[in-house]
C-alpha cells in the first residue's frame, strides 16, 4: 500500500463560483499548483454558487456539462476569465464559450434547460455549507479549510505546505 507507484494523488477541493472575481484571481495559483505537482495533485471543482450572482448557478451546471464532455477545467477557466461577460450575457455566454472550446453547444443549451446537473450543484453547495464554506474561493486539502475569499495572500504557499507534507507522508509509507 505504501508503494509509491500506487500512491493516490492528494485531493484539493476548490469551492468555486464561476461569476466570482476572487475565483478568477485564483486561476494563476491553481495553474501554478497544477504545474508544480502534475498528477500528484487532483484539483476537484466543487460548486458554491452565491445568490448575489445571477448566473452562478447556471454556470455551475454548465461546468458540469463541460466535465461530462471532457473539458471541465478548460471550460471553467474560460468562463472565469470573463466573469464580466457572464454577468452581462448570462446563459448565452455559457453556450458560446462551449462552442468556442469545440464542445457540443446544443447539448449545453439542453442541459441548462432540462437541469440534468442541478443535483450535483445542490449537493456540492450543501456539503460546502456543512463544512463551513461561506465564500469563494475556499480550498480544502488534507482536512484543512483555507478561505481565499477574504484574501489570496499566502494561500498558494499554505496549500503547497500541506500538499508537500501529505506527499512526504505517503512516500514514507506513514499513511
Amino acid at each position: 500500500m505504501s508503494d509509491s507507484t500506487t500512491a493516490r494523488p492528494v485531493v484539493l477541493d476548490v469551492w468555486c463560483e464561476l461569476q466570482c472575481p476572487d475565483c478568477r484571481s485564483s486561476l494563476d495559483d491553481l495553474r501554478a499548483l497544477r504545474e508544480r505537482y502534475g498528477d500528484r495533485l487532483e484539483l476537484r471543482l466543487r460548486h458554491f454558487p452565491l445568490e448575489k450572482h445571477a448566473y452562478a448557478f447556471a454556470a455551475a451546471q454548465a461546468a458540469e456539462e463541460a466535465a461530462e464532455q471532457g473539458q471541465g477545467w478548460p471550460y471553467t477557466e474560460a468562463v472565469l476569465a470573463h466573469v464580466g461577460r457572464l454577468g452581462r450575457e448570462g446563459e448565452a455566454f455559457l453556450v458560446e464559450t462551449a462552442r468556442e472550446l469545440g464542445l457540443d453547444a446544443e447539448e449545453f443549451d439542453t442541459a441548462l434547460i432540462d437541469g440534468r446537473h442541478i443535483l450535483i450543484v445542490d449537493a456540492d453547495q450543501a456539503e460546502g455549507k456543512a463544512i463551513g464554506v461561506t465564500g469563494t474561493p475556499t480550498y480544502v486539502v488534507g482536512g484543512e479549510r483555507l478561505d481565499g475569499g477574504k484574501s489570496q495572500e499566502g494561500l498558494r504557499a499554505r496549500v503547497e505546505e500541506i500538499v508537500d507534507r501529505l506527499l512526504a507522508t505517503q512516500s514514507s509509507g506513514a499513511a
